[in-house]
């Protein structure tokens, strides 16, 4: 069973363009199911009937969460649900199309109702906090002041950030190529506190931190190697406390905040689903909802007769 996964994941990576994190993703729900069918003697995908796909799906959503105590009643999500139902439907959709399975028995899952989670951003004197110069000056507090800069000023993703390459900027021109989901390639503009950051950390921080076997990436840790996604996080939350920001800030918040605020200041969606990197204006449009609240709050607070 895992032979035919393996094709799929190497189709993913290698004819969709998705990204090794999506791969992963992919190999870990699917892998999840192999396991079950394991355990019930199921041996190939040729035996595999809807009625235990439905049994599999219905034992993820009854069986106690891993990393919670045994007397946890926490059991999975509906999100995740609708993940490991989406990478089924994709991996039959896959074979299927490749004939190596008669039939797509996966297209009879329905996906559950997928909530949309309004994303949270950060306010004007949270970012103008974070965004505040630390002393005295390191070549790792540099680095990390060009990283928020650009993330803030771009809307970059965690990963476009450390994957990012010098010869990937222009900053003399103001922007900078990004390779983003499916190796799609977007031009995005950088602002002049950005550029100005960007500037001073390569010029003064980055040449300290580079060793002869450092790559051509543009942030690099004290060693000298390229962030792996987690410690650039890392990086990133530790500011975050140092600033005097109490809130639990995520992966996405800078981003978030960098799409809330050009539309809150006048932008057009489509210009920031282009920003963005969104393949759909559907993705983008949770932002108006964002905006919507924030315009009410401030109708209730000025407006005499709100």
């Amino acid at each position: 069973m895992q032979t035919l996964v393996e094709d799929f994941l190497q189709y993913l990576r290698h004819e969709r363009g998705q990204s090794d994190n999506t791969a992963k993703t992919y190999a870990a729900l699917l892998g999840k199911f192999t396991a079950w069918a394991a355990q019930q003697n199921l041996t190939d995908w040729q035996s595999v009937e809807l009625k235990h796909l439905m049994a599999f799906l219905q034992h993820e959503r009854a069986r106690p969460l891993a990393d919670e105590p045994k007397e946890s009643t926490k059991r999975l999500s509906g999100e995740s649900v609708y993940l490991e139902i989406a990478a089924l439907r994709s991996f039959y959709k896959f074979a299927e199309n490749e004939k190596l399975l008669p039939a797509n028995i996966a297209e009879n899952l329905s996906l559950p109702r997928r909530w949309k989670r309004l994303p949270k951003a950060l306010s004007n004197e949270e970012i103008n906090k974070l965004l505040e110069p630390e002393n005295p000056e390191t070549p790792e507090n540099l680095c990390d002041q060009a990283i928020l800069e650009l993330a803030y000023a771009s809307g970059l993703r965690l990963s476009e950030l450390k994957n990012l390459r010098l010869e990937q900027l222009h900053l003399d021109a103001g922007f900078i190529n990004v390779i983003g989901k499916g190796n799609k390639e977007r031009v995005v503009p950088v602002g002049r506190k950005a550029v100005a950051a960007l500037n001073r950390y390569i010029e003064a921080g980055r040449p300290k931190l580079v060793t002869p076997k450092s790559p051509a990436n543009v942030f690099l840790t004290k060693r000298g190697t390229p962030f792996a996604s987690v410690t650039l996080w890392l990086h990133i939350k530790n500011r975050v406390k140092r600033a005097g920001i109490e809130r639990n800030i995520t992966p996405h918040m800078l981003r978030h905040s960098f799409a809330t605020h050009l539309l809150e200041h006048g932008a057009d969606l489509r210009v920031i689903q282009e920003l963005l990197g969104h393949a759909s204006i559907g993705t983008t449009e949770i932002y108006t909802h964002v905006t919507g609240s924030r315009l009410r709050e401030i109708h209730r607070k000025f407006h005499p007769r709100a």
